[in-house]
C-alpha cells in the first residue's frame, strides 16, 4: 500500500481508534507451493493494542497456508468514496478524479488454536463484542449448546508485528479545496459518502 506523507496516520492513537470501531476485514496469507495468496473475508476482534482474534471453519484453505508460513495480514478499509474530477477542478478539461478511503493493514504472526477451551475463549470474546446484550447460550468447551460444534472450527490469535495505516483525504490540498469536496459529499449522499466526509472533516480540523 502506497502511503504518501500527507496520507499517513498522524499517530498510533489515530489508527487504533479507527480500527477499534471495525470488526470485518480480509485475512491474507501467502499461497502454498507457488499458488496464489489466500484471502478470506472474516469478522475479527482487535484488542486495541497488539492482538487480533478470530475463528474460521476447519475446511478453510487458509490453514495450510498459515501452517507453511505463519505471517499474515489483516486488511481493513472503510469510509471510502469516489471523488469526481469536477469536484477537484473548476475546469472540466483538467480535473483529476480520485478515491478517498481509510485503510489499516496489520502484519501479524499467527498462532492456530485447536484446544477446546482456547477456541471457546475466542468465541466468548467475539460474542460479547457482537452481541453485548446476550441472546446466546453458554460458550464453553465442556458444557452448553455449542460444545459439540467447536470441533468444526479452528481459532486464530494474531500477534501484530507491523502496521501500515492510511487516511487518503487530500490532506496536502488547501482547506478551501477540501471544503468544496466536503460540500459535494454532504450533498451527494451515496453509500460511503457520510463516512468519507466525517474523516475528511476530522483530518481537516485536527
Amino acid at each position: 500500500m502506497l502511503i504518501h506523507p500527507w496520507d499517513a496516520a498522524r499517530d498510533t492513537d489515530e489508527w487504533r481508534a479507527w480500527l477499534r470501531t471495525r470488526d470485518f476485514g480480509q485475512l491474507a496469507a501467502n499461497g502454498v507451493d507457488g499458488g496464489p495468496p489466500v484471502v478470506v473475508p472474516t469478522h475479527f476482534l482487535f484488542d486495541g493494542d497488539q492482538e487480533v482474534v478470530l475463528h474460521l471453519a476447519r475446511p478453510n484453505p487458509i490453514w495450510a497456508a498459515l501452517e507453511a508460513n505463519p505471517v499474515t495480514v489483516v486488511s481493513v478499509h472503510d469510509d471510502y468514496a469516489y471523488i469526481p474530477s469536477t469536484w477537484r477542478s473548476d475546469s472540466p478539461d483538467d480535473g483529476v478524479p480520485t478515491s478517498y478511503y481509510a485503510s489499516v493493514q496489520l502484519t501479524c504472526r499467527a498462532r492456530i488454536v485447536d484446544d477446546g477451551e482456547g477456541k471457546a475463549d475466542i468465541l466468548r470474546r467475539q460474542l460479547a463484542h457482537h452481541q453485548p446484550d446476550g441472546g446466546y447460550g453458554e460458550m464453553a468447551a465442556d458444557a452448553g449448546p455449542y460444545r459439540k460444534m467447536l470441533s468444526a472450527i479452528r481459532g486464530l490469535r494474531l500477534e501484530v508485528v507491523d502496521v501500515r495505516a492510511k487516511f487518503k483525504y487530500d490532506d496536502h490540498r488547501p482547506v478551501e479545496f477540501r471544503e468544496r469536496i466536503r460540500d459535494g459529499l454532504a450533498g451527494r449522499g451515496l453509500p460511503g459518502d457520510e463516512g468519507a466526509e466525517a474523516q475528511l472533516v476530522r483530518r481537516m480540523t485536527r
